[in-house]
């Protein structure tokens, strides 16, 4: 192999017409390819999963727009590394004529270091590309993010993934010495989870494994070499998304053991504890909701705390949390309710709302019937009125149905006693 360089990195693309996947993005007339053939980049944050390209992206726009590009890793520099950079800009070094800071996992800078590249992106002295796995509005400054538009990037679909492999087999000088033939694919797309750095690299070592020329690559021995080497694919931390999936769906299937056993696999790995309790946090209202309304209460409560407190004692609070929302009942019925709504929102856009029901500001709208005829439900006895609330189109239409739990039941009876048949409840 050409010097141990992995081959992922052998067929980075350095061109957008190279580039795999994105295409809402540096497809065809995209916003992102518009802006980076017209030269205007501003300041931005890719955020997406790992192995979807935002590294390479970022020096491909720095290629195209013919820009010095420098690159820094928050896992290892901190804010002499930034300050070094643009005293570069300042003096007219390298890093002249609005050079492109690519940093990347940006989440992992602290609230200091992050301020400390305000100054230069609001003054436009660099471009800022800045990479992240987790949610920006959550890891990234106020201040910082105001300044930066926010891309998502998306995992590779299949086509996209098998596209990858085959490309591989016919460019890469080793795998054409190598003369592979990948018989089926399964395998090996499963363990790359849309990760395509992750799956030319298990191309490379299960290629690599086996003996003699012209190896056949079939599902069956692809899961027995990986099987065999899987810690070098948890040195980077690739690990990291199986796990907390394992976490977040042992406690939605109720188990607390399971889950226990899941956060200790993160609280070893060293795993962010506010990531942890953000998941947590998103679990109490996604899959417990009006079941267990404290349980969103508890995972809030976790969040602050680890917040404050970090690595060891938080193993304690997130421990609590994870079996309360493990032994908690379940239910779904909020988040299917705003789902269903979205959905036909987007189909049905504009449906008017109803005359009783809206603002009547002016002597014109109040001539045109707005705001008559509603009633206060406050002076009504026990704070109803059965009023209208839907557009005409919907009248009747049901988007939350009480879940089959104690609390939902309570609610639902709560519901008949004042609409009757009309939700079907």
């Amino acid at each position: 192999m050409e010097d141990h360089i992995p081959l992922a990195e052998r067929l980075r693309p350095k061109h957008l017409d190279e580039y795999v996947g994105q295409k809402h993005l540096v497809g065809t007339g995209a916003v992102l390819r518009n802006a980076i053939e017209s030269g205007h980049i501003p300041s931005m944050i890719f955020w997406g999963p790992p192995g979807v390209g935002k590294t390479t992206l970022a020096s491909i726009i720095s290629q195209t727009v013919k820009r010095p590009f420098h690159s820094l890793s928050a896992i290892n520099a901190g804010v002499k590394d930034i300050r070094d950079v643009i005293d570069q800009v300042k003096n007219g070094g390298m890093f002249a004529r609005n050079a492109i800071l690519f940093i990347d996992e940006i989440h992992r800078f602290s609230k200091s270091q992050q301020d400390s590249l305000l100054g230069a992106v609001e003054r436009g002295m660099v471009t800022l590309i800045g990479a992240t796995t987790e949610n920006p509005s959550f890891e990234v400054n106020s201040a910082l993010l105001s300044r930066c538009q926010v891309y998502v990037l998306q995992s590779l679909n299949k086509e996209e993934l098998i596209g990858l492999v085959d490309h591989a087999l016919v460019t890469d000088k080793w795998l054409m010495d190598r003369k592979p033939q990948v018989k089926e694919y399964e395998a090996l797309l499963q363990l790359s989870g849309g990760d395509a750095r992750k799956l030319l690299n298990v191309l490379e070592l299960v290629v690599g494994s086996i003996i003699g020329d012209a190896p056949v690559v079939t599902n069956e021995i692809v899961r027995d070499i990986v099987q065999n080497n899987m810690a070098i694919y948890d040195k980077d931390g690739e690990m990291h998304y199986d796990i907390i999936s394992a976490f977040i769906k042992s406690m939605r299937g109720s188990d607390p053991n399971a889950a226990v056993y899941y956060l200790a696999r993160m609280v070893e790995g060293g795993e962010d504890p506010t990531f942890i309790a953000r998941r947590m946090l998103i679990l109490a209202a996604e899959d417990i909701g009006l079941a267990n309304p404290n349980a969103f209460l508890m995972a809030d409560a976790t969040f602050r705390a680890v917040q404050m407190i970090g690595w060891p004692e938080s193993r304690i609070i997130l421990s609590e949390c994870a079996v309360y929302l493990a032994t908690s009942p379940k239910s779904n019925s909020t988040y299917m309710a705003i789902d269903e709504a979205i959905a036909l929102v987007k189909s049905n856009p504009n449906l008017p709302v109803p005359l009783h029901l809206r603002n009547s500001p002016t002597k014109l709208m109040k001539e045109l019937g707005y705001g008559q005829h509603y009633e206060y439900a406050h002076a009504h006895p026990g704070n109803f009125v059965n009023h209208e609330f839907m557009p005409d189109a919907l009248k009747g239409h049901v988007f939350y149905t009480p879940g089959q739990n104690s609390k939902e039941q309570q609610i639902r009876q709560w519901l008949r006693d004042r609409w009757g048949d009309k939700y079907g409840l």
